[in-house]
């Protein structure tokens, strides 16, 4: 009995037998002599002759980056451009990028693409127009690198540019500038309104000078319609003194 099992123990040894749990959130590589057989392994338990074969987990959870990068915009001003995304691989082709890139793909792969591409697109943009078209340029820069991401079988879950930060002597000048349109806009509203309030000057001076020339005419055409303005004024007390020689008192005749 015990020579049996010394040849199964032996042939146990010989042929070996291993094997690998893959673990939830990754998938598995096999590889044999370090090249890479089969296709991607899922989650779960896998034998293999540990002897000749190995395999390898790789991480297909959602992943963060955190970078910054230097750009140089249209009219040569340099701008640092930070940034954060979220991606992950396919699932399904883990072999192929473990194959092609290596065990660190997503830090051989990942800054690069980003960085070039935003580059690129900052690259089409004078520096004032950036600042007025942010939200465009992050735009155009998140479409490029989920197309160029999903060429390389990785999803782009998430992706924001954090930061325009332009050079101190730059943002100093986009300030002055700012500053003196604010103060010829100022000027202009104070121009403005100094015109209107001339103008409404003007417009109140001439109904009046046409009221006084409409009532002169009134006047002089009728008596009585002097009379009546005169008994509009009248405060109802007769004079105390009169002068002049002829010595006639009011003009309101009462005896009518």
């Amino acid at each position: 009995m015990s020579k049996y099992l010394s040849v199964l123990f032996l042939a146990f040894f010989i042929t070996g037998c291993g094997f690998e749990i893959v673990n939830t959130g990754f998938r598995g590589v096999q590889t044999r002599f370090g090249k890479v057989e089969g296709g991607t392994l899922d989650e779960g338990l896998h034998f293999y002759n540990p002897f000749t074969t190995s395999i390898v987990e790789l991480d297909v959870r959602v992943q963060r980056l955190d970078r910054k990068t230097i750009a140089y915009t249209k009219d040569v001003q340099n701008v640092t451009v930070q940034y954060t995304l979220n991606f992950y691989p396919d699932k399904t082709t883990m072999h192929d990028l473990y194959q092609n890139v290596g065990l660190d793909w997503a830090e051989k792969l990942i800054p690069q693409l980003v960085e070039g591409t935003t580059k690129e697109v900052v690259g089409k943009y004078d520096a004032v127009r950036l600042i007025d078209t942010r939200d465009q340029a992050v735009f155009q820069i998140k479409e490029l690198v989920s197309k160029r991401l999903f060429e390389m079988h990785i999803t782009l879950s998430n992706f924001e540019v954090t930061n325009f930060d332009f050079n101190d002597a730059f943002e100093h000048a986009v300030e002055a500038k700012v500053i003196a349109i604010q103060k010829a806009e100022e000027a202009k509203n104070g121009t403005v309104r100094i015109r209107e309030e001339a103008n409404q000057r003007l417009i109140a001076a001439e109904s009046e000078a046409k009221s006084m020339t409409i009532r002169a005419k009134a006047l002089s055409q009728n008596k009585g319609l002097v009379e009546y303005e005169a008994v509009q004024k009248w405060n109802g007390e007769l004079p105390k003194f009169i002068g002049g020689g002829s010595g006639t008192i009011p003009f309101i005749n009462f005896a009518k």
